[in-house]
């Protein structure tokens, strides 16, 4: 057709310069930039143009990679970004608990009249202070897996009893000479003597039941059965308490439990959903935990809950997961609030990277970005690898960091 009936097709005047140079701001005089840029940055099609009853195909292609090609779409204003060497990173989030590590119950052997001391609720308790107290002699917490079953003084059966007592008068500074053993020794009996005169004891060298209590660590109390001046019950569980040290729990759905494995890096949303707090994954179950609210019926995959979360009441198999604080501090006085855990699906580091929105794609398949330097603006082929977030992974004959890449402008 004539350039006035093409013109005409496109609604312009012919007695005016084409739209699209103007559009951009080019001298109509000057000869087109190359075409490529005028493609959509989207799949192509092929479109007719009907005008005056002629009917004319036009596909659009992938002139940029021959410049001089007249533009085929409408100009689109457009601004510049970098191209950046970065790390990229795709994550999945998932629901969470903050919370505290184990649960423990103290069981008191101690003989007497009335518990004249107990510890507060929230207490945080160490190794060689004072748990409670029974008519006002106080019972020590020590560190260890086995229960104080016995008596401990010279003569006593081997045991790891002994061997126990022994790592934690060492561990307070009693223990200077002595061998850790399953034999109460002479320095065994000196060492409990210079504690018991240090804590304000009898000293008697030996230890009677019930006056030391074990757990495997440090105790915050979450619970006291016992009222002041109530009498003791030996054997009767009078305390429960969990580790002051605070950990998140979380569920990952089944089919994403490839992601996690003990050790790996996590970051923790706290409750504001504002601040994060770095973790590590310290646990995984070996066993899925089946979901609430009904079955996907038999045979059938779960679905994955919105935004890869573990929701409760989904009805979806997780796999439940725990997380150290590598910050502690950070979770404040918190217990039983919810948190998300960010979990790395996917990383790049050290790539380069372009917004988005500066991928072309080509007619042939594909992406180009549009390169400007030098006056000139063409495009480069480019190969996409991660995509994350509004960044995604290039690489392309003459990419460097600093090249400077079209975007639609904003």
């Amino acid at each position: 057709m004539t350039a006035d009936r093409a013109a005409l097709a496109r609604g312009d005047d012919p007695a005016k310069p084409p739209r699209e140079g103007m559009a951009r701001g080019d001298d109509p005089a000057k000869p087109p930039r190359s075409g490529g840029r005028r493609l959509k940055r989207a799949t192509m099609v092929a479109a007719p143009v009907v005008a005056a009853g002629v009917t004319a195909g036009v596909v659009l292609g992938v002139p940029a990679l021959r410049p001089g090609h007249p533009a085929a779409a409408p100009a689109v204003a457009v601004a510049y970004a970098p191209v950046v060497r970065t790390d990229l990173t795709n994550t999945v989030q998932v629901s969470g608990s903050l919370g505290y590590a184990g649960s423990y119950t103290i069981v008191n052997q101690a003989q007497g009249t009335a518990y004249t001391a107990l510890p507060a609720v929230g207490a945080a308790i160490r190794r060689g202070q004072q748990l409670y107290a029974v008519d006002g002699t106080p019972v020590t917490l020590f560190y260890g897996a086995t229960p104080e079953w016995r008596a401990l003084s010279a003569g006593v059966a081997p045991g790891r009893d002994v061997a126990q007592l022994d790592r934690n008068l060492i561990a307070l500074g009693y223990g200077a000479g002595l061998v850790i053993s399953d034999y109460f020794t002479d320095a065994t009996a000196y060492a409990v003597e210079l504690w018991q005169e240090a804590r304000g004891l009898p000293v008697t060298g030996t230890v009677p039941l019930g006056q030391i209590a074990y757990a495997p660590g440090p105790l915050r109390i979450t619970g006291v059965t016992p009222v002041p001046g109530s009498p003791p019950q030996p054997g009767t569980g009078i305390l429960t308490a969990t580790s002051p040290v605070p950990v998140v729990t979380a569920n990952v759905p089944v089919g994403q439990e490839y992601l996690v494995k003990a050790g790996d890096p996590v970051t923790v949303t706290l409750p504001d959903g504002v601040t994060t707090t770095p973790g590590v994954i310290t646990s995984v179950a070996s066993v899925a935990s089946a979901g609430n609210g009904g079955s996907s019926g038999a045979g059938a995959a779960p679905e994955p809950s919105p935004g890869g979360g573990s929701g409760s009441g989904s009805g979806q198999d997780t796999v439940p997961i725990t997380v150290r604080l590598v910050n502690p501090g950070a979770a404040g006085h918190l217990d039983q609030a919810p948190v998300s855990v960010n979990i790395v699906s996917a990383q790049a580091r050290d790539v380069l990277a372009v917004p988005i929105s500066a991928l072309v794609a080509l007619a042939g398949g594909g992406y180009a970005v549009e390169v400007s330097g030098g006056g000139t603006v063409h495009l480069i082929a480019v190969q996409t690898g991660l995509f994350s977030q509004t960044l995604v992974q290039v690489s392309g004959a003459g990419l460097t960091p600093g090249t400077r890449v079209e975007v639609p402008s904003s």
